[in-house]
């Protein structure tokens, strides 16, 4: 009790919570990680998060910050502990037309920004799933990737400058609108991508780019995923590099979808086993739709592509879209679940799918692959579905994904983070010096161990 006061003096008596007050932060979205933290602090400012930090430090208290409560591995689970939500400091301050560029709060909610930027005729170009309950700080502290990294590069492309509350209760102002700053080291990058495990974002300087002319949107299919590939080289030449999206989305991800989500429609008249929603986008006055429509007439006329619907109006568009967008929520409806974030060189994608398909298939004949990807920059989620619920088995199909992805030279974590789920991973995998370097500026920054403990760096 004397704890609640000490933090109510803090952000206000009824913004803090405990009981029955913490329900909605006691599950993350996945449902594998589920337990009530003890409490819940809801600051409004930098003050506050700054004083809330002081006072932890001083009794060494352990604070896990919170956003949207979207992430995939466990970032947020604290049993027992004290979560720090950044949902009241939810400002935008400030959308810049001439600078092309927001000052927002850590709690804004993506979509929201996403609105705030139209009406200025501009565009904050991160998006996914979950866009209308993440928030910036969670998708800075991740790093978050989606559809159109593509062109537009993931969560650290898009910041210019950002400030944070230190564990010692310090405020770092890197508050730069600035696109060029070569004073001394990039803390703005050390922070994105950390969990919250160096210091707490609390605002961010974020870049704008100009809201797209025209859209051409498709859903093509193809003979192979190298007839894919092809298809985007030869779209990014065509464009000048205005291809946004590049999704794939194999048969059995069209089955699932049909069965799992109301209304949902096959995307041609006859099914294919590789289907690819394709985006192009232009700031121009060009016809970007004809430019797709002439590329995939060729395609057809070669043999390289089987089939292929364009959007004809914005419903058709966000028809396309929706069906990608549905992939978290027709992943995880089943268990158990083993489910992984790779990343890969895009021509080494064809090899990954196939032999991880004949690894898993090997060690459990009954298990079912069940994938998608961000084929346009190499980011494969993929999952399996086990015959049987055996932590043993599971680890087993996890290493045998992870030998693949590093035979081939990629990452196990593309854009969902590390949180809890990759801690065995990141011992197996990262390069011991670069452990030994992560894990030395952590005790720089957080001597005491009170950040989000036992997430992304692991002991």
């Amino acid at each position: 009790m004397a704890l609640v006061t000490d933090f109510a003096e803090i952000v206000g008596a009824k913004h803090v919570l405990t009981g029955a007050d913490v329900a909605r932060w006691s599950q993350d979205w996945t449902g594998k990680y589920s337990a009530a933290p003890g409490l819940v602090l809801r600051p409004a400012s930098t003050q506050e998060v700054s004083r809330i930090l002081t006072l932890a430090n001083a009794r060494g208290l352990s604070i896990t910050p919170v956003s949207g409560h979207t992430g995939l591995v466990g970032g947020t689970y604290a049993p027992d502990g004290i979560l720090l939500s950044l949902d009241r400091m939810n400002t935008i301050h400030e959308v810049s037309a001439t600078a092309r560029t927001a000052t927002v709060d850590a709690g804004v909610i993506l979509s929201n920004l996403h609105d705030a930027a139209e009406a200025e005729g501009l565009i904050f170009p991160l998006t996914f799933g979950a866009k209308g309950s993440a928030m910036i700080g969670g998708v800075m502290s991740t790093n978050a990737g989606g559809s159109n990294v593509l062109r537009y590069g993931n969560t650290r492309d898009l910041v210019l400058g950002l400030e944070a509350v230190l564990a010692d209760g310090r405020v770092v102002n890197l508050m730069s609108a600035l696109h060029k700053d070569n004073s001394g080291l990039n803390l703005r990058h050390l922070l994105i991508g950390a969990e919250g495990t160096l210091g707490i974002i609390t605002r961010a300087v974020l870049k704008l780019h100009p809201k797209p002319r025209a859209y051409a949107t498709a859903m093509v299919a193809v003979p192979s995923l190298q007839d894919a590939l092809d298809l985007l080289n030869v779209l990014q030449d065509a464009s000048g590099g205005e291809v946004e999206a590049f999704e794939y989305m194999p048969r059995h991800y069209i089955d699932m979808h049909l069965s799992r989500i109301n209304g949902a429609r096959e995307p041609f008249d006859a099914p294919h086993e590789i289907n690819i929603m394709v985006e192009v986008a232009t700031t121009t006055e060009r016809d970007i739709t004809e430019l797709l429509e002439n590329v995939l007439a060729r395609r057809l006329e070669e043999g390289t592509l089987r089939d292929a619907v364009i959007a004809q109006n914005e419903a058709q568009r966000r028809e396309m879209w929706e069906r990608r967008e549905a992939a978290a929520e027709i992943s995880f409806w089943r268990t158990p679940l083993v489910d992984t974030d790779v990343a890969l060189p895009l021509d080494r994608m064809p090899d990954f799918f196939t032999r991880a398909n004949a690894a898993v298939t090997t060690l459990d004949p009954q298990a079912e692959p069940f994938y998608i990807a961000h084929l346009g920059d190499g980011n494969a989620h993929y999952s399996v579905y086990p015959s049987r619920d055996d932590a043993d088995l599971h680890d087993r199909i996890i290493e045998a994904v992870e030998d693949i992805v590093a035979d081939l030279g990629g990452s196990f974590s593309a854009e969902h983070g590390v949180g809890l789920s990759k801690l065995n991973t990141m011992r197996r995998r990262k390069d011991p010096v670069a452990l030994d370097m992560m894990r030395k500026i952590k005790a720089v920054l957080d001597p005491a161990g009170i950040l989000n403990p036992g997430k992304t760096i692991p002991d």
